[in-house]
């Protein structure tokens, strides 16, 4: 059963856009629980690799009834061969079914301190959070973005270059806006915003704006 005066917030990007960091500044400023979907399937590509052998439908329905989200912070998930894996699992129709219940789960019904839930991915504002209050499409560059994704492996002490960050982060998106099921795509509905010359601070305070005038409108702020 959904709660009344929910606030809801469903966020689509491609890639090292940004939408994760904002989904977290949105979760922390509005008292929402936050769902980075793209770390379920990037935690199911990690379990293909790490049991290849055991890996299949059964398996993996298991190992979701199972998952919490304190299970998404690993910082093992943070590779490219591991997000290679998860796009590949991502064009999975009955895997997306499975993975479509656990979001509905947190999406509708968060833990009752909440105020309500704010989940980026791919496929949020289209698949996920139709109905959702606000809905953003954010995007960037396709240089601005691996050069972002290129820092932060160096920061982690990956080795990669910047050339490799690059290819890879092209081979996503294009993977993301041709799969079958829940492709990558901006909905008519949804607010673009473009962060390849936003800072961090503000990108957000453009968000910040837009939902505070709906919220007041809507008598969920003071």
């Amino acid at each position: 059963m959904k709660r009344k005066r929910l606030i809801t917030v469903a966020i689509d990007s491609p890639a090292a856009a940004g939408a994760g960091t904002q989904a977290k500044m949105i979760a922390k400023y509005y008292n929402l629980l936050h769902l980075d979907t793209g770390r379920i399937y990037r935690l199911l590509g990690k379990i293909s690799l790490d049991s290849p052998t055991k890996f299949n439908y059964k398996f993996l329905r298991q190992k979701i009834r199972k998952l919490k989200i304190s299970d998404l912070k690993d910082k093992n998930l943070l590779s490219d061969k591991v997000a290679t894996a998860a796009s590949i699992i991502a064009k999975e129709k009955k895997i997306r079914s499975l993975v479509h219940k656990f979001q509905q789960k947190y999406a509708y019904s968060p833990p009752s301190q909440y105020a309500g839930s704010v989940l980026d991915g791919r496929d949020i504002t289209s698949v996920q959070m139709k109905d959702a209050m606000f809905k953003f499409f954010i995007t960037a560059n396709v240089n601005v973005r691996a050069m972002r994704r290129y820092k932060e492996y160096k920061s982690l002490k990956k080795r990669v270059s910047f050339k490799e960050v690059l290819k890879s982060l092209k081979k996503r998106d294009k993977s993301d806006q041709k799969r079958k099921f829940g492709p990558l795509k901006k909905t008519k509905d949804s607010i673009l915003i473009n962060t390849t010359k936003l800072s961090r601070k503000r990108c957000f305070e453009k968000i910040k704006g837009i939902m505070d005038r709906k919220l007041k409108i809507n008598g969920n702020i003071q």
